[in-house]
């Protein structure tokens, strides 16, 4: 793997500009330093978004094969990483050592086998009466992406912008920058053309503002916080540049009163604390039916307890820690706000959890009896955090799950299958699932109000990436 002293630029490893900036890695779950990453300035983030427009005329031009073989190629060299790929976010954000070579490290094969698939099927050209609608690449694209999902985002981004025709520049989270180096490494590997695929690493905060405001950048692609999106999204808005985000959400599961209690609302608890609650479309807010309330939260406590926290190398871990610092004050600052709103405390808190007195681990928290007016009930926590509220009817609990600025995905249980594509109907979410329905890589990813404006995956993600054009008179009417 390359040592991250360089940036992937023009087809070539290069030093920066401007040497001696770095940024730490540090394993959150020892809180241990394990190397150092040159950081970007403004200069490398310009000779990478230069590459890309010089790149972009040849590459737009591209055939819908050549680019399907190109992505092949990054693929199969990608699937030759798995492991190093797997142990690297292990190491940089603490993913357990099952979903590191599971569902993390394989989201990034499988999306850049959706991007081949929409690629392959794409109608890039229709003709309306006399006029042909052509679809064509935005252009340069900035991709930022975060460190909770590495490679889905990454790959998420990258692969259906080549398939588009676009140019790209991804700046990975300054916290997972040893994934996105081999992911840089395959590529590489795959020999596409110069220029096409450019990576620099740095802090958000610094090189955010640098990209949004480039000239040669036609679009930004981000995923992150809320926050960020909107001083990103704003810092774009003069030139008029496609911005792309997908954000925060604080999603609700629905639970009627007619579903197994104890599996709907195990498989729930679950769910929170999969990822360590670093996913933004974990179920964090669980409304539950009065009838079944009570016996809900003794479910949802006895489930939080059983989650098994520990070493993310040792297999039998589910919940490593959270990603660092700031993530652990974060959370456990939340933890101590539910406690102040008067929240009922019925598993977790703000001890850390037993034998675990280095790293950034966190216990898995349920609160009960949470109430709209509180915080923990509207606001993205990010981390294994659950909170109950009962609800008494249909209506009822429409209200209270659309009750947040957010609107990112939504759950809904009930044996009344009627009633759940009901519920779906009406929820302010870009995503319902029904029924303990697994997440389709095909399936638009986003979300609504502040939870963002675009949407990845499939086809939708490469629609994101394309422009439409009307061409009158192309034939006789």
């Amino acid at each position: 793997m390359s040592d991250g002293s360089r940036f992937y630029i023009d087809g070539r490893w290069v030093e920066p500009v401007r040497p001696g900036a770095e940024i730490a890695v540090v394993n959150p779950a020892t809180e241990e330093e394990v190397t150092r990453v040159a950081a970007a300035s403004p200069d490398d983030v310009d000779a990478a978004v230069q590459a890309a427009h010089r790149a972009f005329e040849s590459w737009s031009q591209t055939t819908r094969e050549e680019r399907i073989e190109a992505l092949t190629a990054v693929r199969e060299a990608y699937k030759r990483r798995i492991p190093q790929i797997a142990e690297a976010m292990m190491t940089e954000v603490g993913i357990p050592r099952g979903l590191a070579y599971g569902g993390q490290v394989l989201a990034g094969a499988r999306h850049l086998k959706v991007a081949m698939d929409a690629l392959a099927q794409y109608p890039f050209e229709q003709d309306w009466g006399s006029t042909r609608i052509r679809r064509e690449p935005v252009g340069v694209c900035a991709l930022l992406a975060p460190w909770n999902w590495p490679m889905n985002q990454v790959t998420c981004k990258v692969a259906p912008a080549l398939a588009a025709g676009c140019t790209t520049v991804l700046k990975p989270s300054q916290l997972s920058p040893l994934s996105a180096l081999l992911f840089a490494e395959a590529v590489d590997e795959a020999g596409l053309p110069a220029g096409v695929f450019n990576m620099v690493n740095g802090a958000g905060s610094a090189l955010g503002d640098t990209f949004a405001t480039h000239p040669l950048v036609d679009m930004v692609s981000l995923t992150g916080s809320t926050a960020v999106g909107g001083v990103v999204g704003a810092a774009a808005a003069p030139d008029i540049k496609r911005v792309s985000l997908e954000l925060g959400g604080k999603s609700a599961n629905i639970v009627f009163d007619d579903v197994d209690v104890e599996k709907v609302v195990r498989s729930g608890i679950f769910g929170v604390m999969h990822n360590s609650g670093q996913s933004c479309n974990a179920p964090t807010r669980m409304l539950v039916a009065r009838e079944i309330y009570e016996e809900a939260v003794d479910v949802a406590s006895r489930a939080a307890a059983d989650v098994a926290v520990g070493d993310p190398t040792d297999a039998e871990t589910f919940m490593g820690p959270v990603a660092g610092r700031k993530q652990f004050d974060t959370v456990r600052g939340y933890i101590q706000t539910g406690i102040d709103e008067g929240a009922r405390l019925v598993a977790g808190g703000l001890e850390r959890p037993a034998g675990l007195e280095r790293g950034f681990f966190v216990r898995p928290t349920v609160f009960a009896d949470v109430t709209p007016d509180m915080r923990v009930f509207h606001e993205e926590i990010f981390g294994p955090v659950a909170c109950l509220t009962p609800f008494e009817d249909e209506v009822h609990a429409v209200e209270l799950a659309n009750a947040t600025d957010y609107g990112l995905s939504g759950y809904v249980q009930s044996a009344d299958v009627d009633r759940a594509r009901r519920v779906a109907s009406r929820l302010r979410t870009g995503m319902v699932h029904l029924n303990g329905a697994p997440t389709d890589a095909c399936a638009p990813f986003g979300g609504y109000r502040k939870s963002g404006n675009g949407r990845e995956w499939g086809v939708f993600g490469l629609e994101d990436f394309l422009e439409v054009k009307a061409v009158m008179g192309w034939s006789a009417p």
